[in-house]
């Protein structure tokens, strides 16, 4: 945009200096050429008085003294042939002054002045000055350069105001941006300073007034999140009442795991909902998460008689994601294989370590497959749930700078796989 300021300056400021100067330039020369043409006109007017007094003698002396004082050739045709002064051609315009009439001739070396005299006693004088092209143009190429150093400064005046005015323009254009970008980023503290133009400064004003409505709002959903989350506890609390209670202490134990797991993720939802940005430099061990995770749930697959296939890299393996939302994420993968396939369905956990840093969770069964064919899309399922786990576990993959895949196992079950992003060093 400040190019192309620059450029319409100059553009505009071209023309405005080629529509002033080339007349000027022409009037220059014009002016030139007339003050020579007087100045030899006064000359010749004055052999002509000379020469109407018709001494001979007079007359001479008269021509050398006006060429040698004008630096012109003065020539005095007389009648006939005869002429006093520098030889010159006799031309046609002399034939006509020698007809009684005082003319100006252009040609191609020069203008002759051509002043007739009469009342002599053989017939009409005519006295001639000449003036050559240099004459006439005497001045004139110091005068067309002064006019064009004169444009060159104007124009580059004009480019340095266009320079200034562009960059008042752009600078708060960019701030803009910048607030923008940052805003995109999820910096909801960044404000506009309002500079510029009205109409710029109204841009960032209502900029500011977005931003400040947008963390208005999330502050207002995160605290509502917060209260339903904090609202289970009360569930929660009774639930490990009633564990309490029950004889079986098998029974008990397990439930009690359970409890704590939801307990857990009631906790995590409470934190994540009362912060605004999430902890980019948080990382965990996904070994010992998914390890963790995996011996929880291994319980109710043995009490379900599903085959587990386990396979486990040697950790730490370091991902840029807390426990509790690995923790949760590996918990909304085991829960859908549960909770969509049938009891005695066999079913694979496979973590390992990604070139690049960080880790690869693979969770395949032989179940039916997925019933939708964007399994990942917000809100999608082909049974009861709400079709929110996956998307869950898409965006924390996405948060640690991964990524989640979904579709056919090998053997022609549901398969996820999970990439992590490395965590902080």
């Amino acid at each position: 945009m400040r190019r192309r300021l620059a450029l319409l300056a100059v553009a505009t400021a071209s023309l405005v200096l080629i529509a002033f100067l080339v007349p000027l330039a022409v009037l220059v020369r014009t002016l030139a050429a007339e003050r020579a043409t007087a100045a030899a006109t006064t000359w010749a007017q004055s052999v002509a008085t000379t020469a109407a007094l018709g001494d001979p003698d007079t007359l001479d002396a008269a021509v050398r003294q006006a060429a040698g004082s004008s630096g012109l050739p003065i020539t005095v045709f007389l009648p006939g042939n005869a002429f006093l002064g520098a030889p010159a051609p006799r031309g046609p315009g002399v034939e006509l002054a020698a007809r009684g009439r005082s003319i100006t001739v252009e040609t191609p070396a020069g203008r002759e002045i051509l002043v007739a005299v009469q009342g002599g006693t053989r017939g009409t004088m005519v006295v001639r000055a000449f003036v050559g092209t240099e004459r006439l143009r005497q001045g004139v190429g110091w005068a067309w350069l002064v006019l064009g150093l004169i444009g060159l400064v104007l124009l580059a005046v004009g480019i340095v105001v266009a320079d200034r005015l562009a960059r008042s323009l752009i600078r708060p254009v960019g701030q803009v941006a910048e607030v923008s970008r940052r805003l995109a980023r999820g910096d909801l503290d960044a404000r506009v300073e309002p500079g510029g133009p009205a109409e710029i400064r109204e841009v960032g004003t209502a900029l500011n007034q977005l931003a400040a409505r947008i963390r208005d709002l999330l502050a207002r959903e995160r605290e509502a999140v917060a209260d339903l989350s904090h609202r289970l506890r009360t569930p929660v609390t009774v639930l490990r009442l009633e564990v309490d209670t029950m004889r079986d202490k098998g029974e008990a134990a397990r439930v009690g795991q359970a409890v704590d797991s939801v307990e857990r993720m009631v906790d995590q939802v409470i934190r994540e909902a009362r912060r605004f940005d999430r902890d980019r430099a948080a990382g965990c061990d996904a070994a010992r998460v998914v390890g963790d995770r995996v011996a929880f749930w291994s319980a109710l697959a043995e009490d379900q008689d599903r085959p587990l296939r386990l396979g486990l890299a040697d950790g730490p393996i370091t991902v840029g994601v807390s426990a509790p939302e690995l923790a949760a994420c590996v918990d909304l993968l085991l829960e859908n294989v549960f909770a969509h396939t049938p009891d005695g369905t066999p079913f694979a956990v496979e973590l390992a370590a990604r070139p690049g840093g960080g880790a690869r969770l693979v969770i395949s069964d032989e179940g039916p497959g997925f019933a939708h064919p964007a399994p990942v899309d917000r809100g999608a399922s082909g049974g009861s749930s709400t079709g929110l786990g996956l998307d869950i576990a898409r965006r924390t993959a996405e948060d640690s700078g991964g990524r989640l895949l979904a579709g056919p196992s090998p053997s022609g079950g549901a398969e996820v796989v999970l990439e992590l992003g490395p965590g902080p060093a």
